[in-house]
């Protein structure tokens, strides 16, 4: 009996156990595995992922055994998330998580593993998903956010959990100090009574205040006493002071006045709207000496105007007015201002005019005049209207020029002399590059300094008045600047070339000098100028261009950077000059004056030395433009400058004999070959034709062949041959 019992089929028997086989690797859990187990083969389990034996066990058999979930986010798996992530264990699994503030890049928060992350912070202050109040302002910090008061206001409740629902109200009476920085016993004084005044300040009693304040102001404005002392940059930053001061204060203050004159309801029910004008005329006295900007559209519609800029400091013609409502907020408004000022009467001359304008604030604390959101819109003897499309502190002032109109006869020389001046410089760096019986190496300096000259003129003559894009005007500044100085810089070589040469005339051979100036000349010609250039446009790249011409900016002594080497050259220049003269007159007496050495460096020292003086003089007479005498000046240098071109090829090449011999060769080239096609024509037209007639008369006669007949001078006719 127990024999047959396992006597099964062969065949039954393999096709039962690969279906429990089956049954087995698809994990089914078994009667006899615990919870969170599952069965491995008949008699074996295994506990599922997630999940460990407490025995430790992988595979067990016994059904006693408890399968508990591993914690991947503690020892010893200790998972990592990566960083702003904190990893969260669940029965069986784990999951990653952005810290609190922090969201995927996705905008999910959770992942599986540190390669998923990308969390960010989240800024809930631009979002919109904080809960300040809308009497704070909101500032996001790493992975939260922080409500805070209103600069000059208190909170009214206190956050909770440090957060949100923090409610702010406005102080009675804003704190109002003196300025940082500023040593004055006036000043000193005027802020102990505005201490006293917030001390004892009751709400009731705002209007007595009120005139309370004003009256301390102008007696601080009438008697400014050491104030009048300080520096007009430390007046301006007092005077910025006190308006805004001035502004905040009676902001606040004003909204506890009773119903009058100064006071309108809001439509939208949020409370009294307050409207306030507050007129300081002591103001003047610390806003004397402060500057004017013009806003870009001012600039670009009228370019007259940016003369006044360069003109001295403009003239308050009237009160400071400073205009103020309850909101802050009034930057851009929907429609303009208009503001009627009077002011004493007065009549603009040709190089004033009269500006709307506002005290604008800067980042340091103190300010300057500004003409941006204001246009005059009508103005006479003693009033003047604007409009402005914002609240301030307002002004009438009138722009003084002391620089000279444009001389329509000066801009005429210009373009006219520069045309001539660049077609000589043209011609004359042909002639040194083409003139090969001249070329060594002072027509190398010469042709160098011709190639300068020309692309500075050029530039100079086309480019100079591109000052629209600020960017490319720096860049033309810039590049005068370099041109020029490489002009002075080939001058400077031409002169030590000349100083060497006459001090080796004694020597037979020249090569050393000549070796030594082709080594030295090219990097020291367009190596120093860029040096300065580069040096310069690192130390003070916002002064290359002005507002009315792309050349150097004369503040803080900026255009010496360019006069500098020059005058250093010209002084450079002039004791090679000497020296070379004081050589050739002494050292070399005792040899024959027809030597050609001696008259050749005699004439190159007496044309180096006035291409020095035509030259260097230029931007003498242009530094010397100043007085009485600015106008024959200005007419000098124009002049000599749009002749420099002209001068350099009379001297260099007219007065060359070497020069004139060669554009003898070359114009008389020039004749033949235009007279050779000419004669080539007229001798195939007539040697044709003699041909017809001779054929005409052999056909006709053959026995008496035809004679050559003279034809034209310098032609004959050849006879036909027989046949």
């Amino acid at each position: 009996m127990k024999g047959r019992y396992f006597a099964f089929n062969p065949g039954l028997c393999v096709l039962l156990i690969p279906l429990g086989a089956i049954a087995h690797k698809n994990g089914a859990p078994c009667a006899r595995c615990p919870r969170n187990a599952h069965c491995t083969n008949a008699s074996s389990c295994r506990c599922d992922p997630g999940f460990t034996s407490l025995s430790g066990k992988v595979i067990f058999s016994t059904s006693s055994e408890v399968c508990t979930d591993i914690n991947e986010c503690g020892p010893p798996l200790y998972m990592s998330c990566g960083s702003l992530a904190h990893c969260h264990n669940v029965e069986g699994s784990y999951y990653c998580e952005c810290a609190p503030g922090h969201e995927l890049l996705s905008g999910g928060t959770k992942f599986q593993s540190e390669k998923e992350n990308t969390c960010q912070d989240v800024d809930e202050c631009s979002s919109g998903k904080h809960q300040c109040h809308n009497t704070t302002h909101c500032i996001n910090v790493k992975g939260s956010y922080r409500c805070y008061c209103h600069h000059d206001w208190v909170a009214r409740s206190r956050p909770l959990h440090g957060l949100n629902f923090t409610i702010c109200e406005e102080v009675p009476f804003p704190s109002w100090t003196s300025p940082s920085g500023v040593n004055s016993q006036s000043l000193s004084r005027f802020f102990d009574k505005v201490q006293q005044l917030s001390q004892d300040f009751k709400p009731a009693l705002a209007k007595n205040t009120i005139q309370d304040l004003m009256q301390e102001v102008d007696e601080l404005l009438e008697t400014p006493g050491d104030l009048e002392t300080l520096a007009p940059s430390e007046q301006h930053c007092v005077a910025t002071h006190l308006l805004v001061g001035l502004e905040d204060v009676l902001r606040v203050l004003s909204k506890l006045l009773p119903k009058g004159p100064l006071t309108a309801h809001a439509s939208a029910g949020t409370g009294p709207s307050v409207v306030g004008l507050v007129s300081t005329p002591g103001m003047s006295k610390l806003l004397a000496e402060a500057p004017l900007v013009l806003d870009s559209k001012q600039q670009t519609v009228l370019r007259e105007h940016r003369d006044f800029l360069a003109g001295g400091f403009p003239v308050l013609l009237s009160d400071v007015v400073s205009a103020f409502v309850s909101n802050k907020d009034t930057q851009n408004l929907s429609s303009p201002v208009t503001f009627i000022f009077s002011h004493r009467s007065v009549t603009p001359g040709p190089t004033q005019k009269v500006f709307c304008v506002f005290w604008e604030h800067s980042q340091d604390g103190c300010g300057h005049w500004s003409t941006t959101g204001c246009r005059m819109a009508a103005t006479g003897d003693a009033s003047t209207t604007c409009q402005c499309s914002h609240l301030s502190s307002f002004a009438v002032l009138m722009a003084h020029s002391h620089v000279q109109q444009e001389d329509p006869m000066l801009a005429v020389i210009t373009y006219v002399g520069l045309g001539l001046s660049l077609l000589c410089l043209l011609l004359a760096a042909l002639t040194f590059l083409l003139c090969k019986a001249i070329q060594n190496t002072s027509t190398s300096l010469h042709l160098q300094l011709s190639i300068c000259l020309f692309l500075a003129h050029l530039l100079f003559l086309t480019a100079i008045d591109q000052t629209k894009i600020k960017l490319l005007c720096a860049i033309i500044a810039g590049a005068l600047h370099y041109l020029y100085l490489a002009s002075f810089t080939w001058m400077l070589l031409d002169g030590l070339h000349l100083f060497l040469t006459a001090r080796n005339l004694t020597v037979v051979n020249y090569t050393s000098v000549s070796r030594f100036m082709k080594r030295l000349m090219f990097p020291v010609g367009y190596g120093v100028p860029a040096l300065i250039v580069a040096i310069s446009a690192a130390s003070r790249p916002s002064l290359y261009g002005t507002p009315t011409r792309c050349w150097l900016h004369t503040d803080k002594g900026f255009v010496w950077t360019f006069l500098g080497p020059v005058c250093t050259i010209f002084s450079i220049n002039l004791a090679f000059f000497l020296m070379t003269f004081w050589i050739v007159k002494n050292k070399l007496s005792s040899l024959n004056r027809d030597v050609s050495t001696l008259q050749n460096t005699r004439m190159l020292t007496f044309k180096a030395t006035a291409q020095l003086l035509i030259l260097g003089c230029t931007w003498c007479l242009g530094v010397l433009q100043v007085g009485p005498a600015a106008r024959v000046m200005a007419y000098l240098f124009t002049i000599i400058n749009c002749l420099q071109g002209a001068f350099i090829f009379l001297v260099y090449c007219l007065l060359s004999q070497q020069v004139r011999e060669q554009y003898g060769k070359w114009f008389r080239g020039v004749r033949k070959a235009k007279a050779e096609p000419e004669n080539y024509t007229l001798s195939s037209g007539t040697v044709s034709d003699a041909s017809k007639h001779s054929a005409a008369l052999h056909s006709s006669n053959s026995s008496h062949p035809p004679r050559s007949e003279r034809l034209l001078p310098g032609f004959t006719e050849s006879p036909v041959p027989k046949p």
